[in-house]
């Protein structure tokens, strides 16, 4: 537990997560709750939904969830003016729900296209307009976006999921660039490649396994938390004139040819 620890102490706060039924996003939500805050946890679907939430309660965390399509801009309304209701004022939001097609690129469909950008772009990009609200008229919060290493690299097979998440890069400098003046930090997370059901396929490939130890310095797969410690760190108050900056916890990945 991190309860406690002075200016990384999130008792009292109200954290959003999207995307959190499982994943890095539960990961996420419950470090934030283990850190002392009321996490809400987001996802389209109810049962997985209720799942998460229960885990957390069980473990004495402050948990809620609420089912919605964070690409829908009259869902996202509704859901946030709910949340602000019921839970309280959102003092941090995390955009974490993110979508992977894989196709080479000269096949990629305009539908698979749009689906990818409208998750891994839009979604934040809505998310963050409606909660921004809110948090300028009390001048504090704090946006975390899940970038990735391909907010700064490519690789074959996954130019939608690259253009979305350097789009969002940029999109999370151009929040920070407006809001800090109302006293909103924003900023980004970029995972390496890290042991998640949406990277089942590439961890269970052993060619593919053995190239992303052999180019990663450390020399292995993140552990989801190992995302918690940046996380807590840019929603609390260690990090007040933290702004525009993308963390990248990649084993040292970006560092090295």
């Amino acid at each position: 537990m991190i309860v406690g620890t002075g200016q990384f102490d999130l008792t009292g706060r109200v954290a959003l997560v999207t995307g959190s039924s499982q994943g890095l996003g539960f990961t996420l939500a419950r470090g934030l709750a283990e850190a002392g805050a009321t996490v809400v946890l987001n996802g389209r679907g109810a049962e997985r939904l209720a799942g998460a939430v229960e885990r957390l309660r069980d473990a004495g965390l402050d948990a809620h969830g609420y089912a919605f399509d964070v690409t829908r801009r009259e869902d996202v309304a509704a859901a946030i003016a709910r949340i602000e209701r019921e839970a309280g004022p959102i003092d941090v939001l995390v955009n974490n729900a993110g979508i992977q097609r894989r196709a080479p690129l000269e096949q990629v469909g305009e539908a698979v296209w749009r689906e990818v950008l409208d998750t891994n772009l839009t979604a934040p990009f809505l998310v963050a307009q409606h909660v921004a609200r809110g948090m300028i008229a009390r001048r504090a919060g704090k946006i975390i976006n899940i970038c990735s290493l391909m907010s700064e690299v490519g690789r074959p097979t996954i130019a939608p999921y690259t253009a979305a998440k350097g789009g969002l890069k940029m999109l999370t400098k151009a929040m920070a660039t407006e809001w800090a003046r109302h006293n909103i930090q924003v900023n980004g997370i970029g995972p390496g490649y890290f042991k998640t059901e949406m990277n089942r396929a590439l961890f269970e490939d052993e060619q593919f396994d053995a190239w992303i130890k052999g180019r990663t310095p450390a020399q292995r797969w993140g552990a989801p938390e190992e995302l918690i410690g940046p996380a807590v760190f840019l929603a609390s108050d260690a990090s007040s004139f933290v702004s525009g900056q993308i963390i990248y916890v990649d084993g040292g990945i970006l560092a090295t040819l």
